[in-house]
């Protein structure tokens, strides 16, 4: 058993690179990886990818009537190729703002390490989709394939399938390393995906079988979501770590703190301290009216 950040264990299946969920994690979650330092943003994230596979397949089972294999993997696939192109040229982007208050050659070695997690994510999804087809296929082709061949189809598809997933999950908390490049890059390239993913479907039209307003709403769900929690996330690393977008990584502000407060005493506007004027106070001067005087 191995110790994991915020406490947590991991299982064998996490360790072991033979079960999809550690292979996924070996590779996709390498130790120059920074952990995350927000537990709260990672635990919405979280939720996000459950009510957002919870919804997909509602409305593919319960609204369209039928879950149609190939165009879910299809998706993916264009997801990937989405994902291949956008990155660089956000992470391009963004290296032209920092390059003002910052050298950005000191970010060669995460700009490497982040590229080929990039290009190891779409390559597993193109070998692995392209495998799953062919054999689905060639299994329509000859019936079924023989006891072999329908063994491998059962085995190896569903740890492919387990690895992709896992896979996505890992990429959606790193989004492939480019925590290590700055904090603020997995939310930002998160929403710039989310949106790039939606609009298609918005300019075109295809609502997926579903009505104006719950069409509308179902596309527009994933990015208005992922948007106000990479917009949280960032604003949680700006006031608690000194963390902005803009500012080079290696340059950090200082943490919005509110100021401590000064302690009662005499002078300092103490509720119980003697007021001016008191002749019973220890400032009491020589012409102070007493009553109990002569």
């Amino acid at each position: 058993m191995v110790r994991r950040r915020y406490g947590y264990r991991r299982s064998a299946a996490e360790t072991s690179r033979w079960w999809p969920r550690g292979a996924a994690y070996a590779l996709f979650h390498p130790s120059w990886i920074p952990d995350s330092i927000d537990p709260l943003a990672d635990r919405l994230k979280r939720y996000r990818i459950i009510a957002g596979m919870i919804a997909t397949v509602g409305v593919y089972m319960f609204v369209v009537r039928g879950f149609d294999f190939e165009q879910v993997m299809e998706n993916v696939l264009i997801a990937g190729l989405v994902l291949l192109v956008i990155t660089p040229v956000t992470v391009g982007a963004m290296l032209l703002v920092w390059r003002r208050s910052g050298p950005v050659g000191a970010l060669r070695s995460p700009l490497l390490g982040s590229l080929r997690v990039l290009l190891s994510f779409v390559a597993a999804l193109v070998v692995i989709l392209g495998v799953l087809s062919l054999a689905a296929a060639y299994s329509n082709r000859n019936g079924g394939g023989g006891l072999a061949f329908s063994f491998f189809m059962a085995f190896g598809g569903i740890w492919s399938l387990i690895f992709l997933a896992q896979a996505a999950i890992q990429v959606n908390g790193n989004f492939f390393g480019t925590a290590a490049i700055h904090r603020c890059l997995p939310p930002l390239l998160a929403t710039v995906t989310s949106w790039l993913m939606a609009l298609p479907d918005l300019l075109t039209g295809d609502l997926h079988g579903l009505g104006l307003a719950a069409g509308v709403l179902f596309i527009l769900g994933a990015p208005l979501t992922v948007t106000g929690i990479a917009w949280f996330e960032m604003s949680r690393l700006r006031r608690h770590h000194g963390i902005r977008l803009r500012a080079h990584p290696h340059v950090r502000t200082q943490p919005t703190v509110p100021p401590a407060r000064p302690p009662y005493g005499p002078g300092q506007g103490a509720p119980y301290g003697p007021p001016p004027g008191n002749p019973y106070g220890v400032n009491a001067g020589p012409n102070a009216r007493n009553p109990y005087g002569s």
